[in-house]
């Protein structure tokens, strides 16, 4: 055995019993999560967010000032360009979105507007065909 292998094999040893002591596993930090920033633009504020499964979070923000909704789909971790798509609407939205973007993006699809003051919206973001969002919600 060569001392560089001797090496990497102390190293694991001590690794495992490192765990078999203390119970502690090591693992990688958590992918970082989306955060909104202020894409809908000044005086929009988040009003309610929906996970799209492990790859991101959609955002739902209001604007009192104009009585606008606004959506964005956004990924946890920018990457190569992949299909982002963002959709709002009145409560109950049909078969189409009346507010939609989708295209392939490397962060996020958005933001899309829509004016809802006083209605119940539903609105929805997808991220490589995995959906998340909400119906029938922020009614008011």
């Amino acid at each position: 055995m060569t001392l560089r292998n001797s090496s990497k094999r102390a190293a694991a040893v001590a690794a495992c019993a490192l765990t078999a002591v203390t119970g502690t596993v090591i693992t990688a930090p958590p992918a970082a999560a989306a955060t909104y920033a202020g894409e809908c633009g000044p005086g929009y504020r988040v009003v309610n967010s929906a996970p799209i499964g492990r790859l991101g979070t959609v955002f739902l923000t209001y604007s009192s000032a104009s009585g606008n909704n606004c959506v964005i789909a956004k990924r946890h971790r920018a990457g190569t360009r992949v299909l982002i798509e963002a959709g709002l609407g009145v409560h109950p939205v049909g078969q189409h979105w009346p507010a939609y973007q989708g295209r392939h993006y490397t962060s996020y699809a958005g933001p899309i507007r829509l004016s809802a003051a006083g209605r119940c919206v539903d609105w929805m973001g997808r991220i490589s065909g995995v959906e998340g969002g909400k119906r029938r919600t922020n009614c008011g």
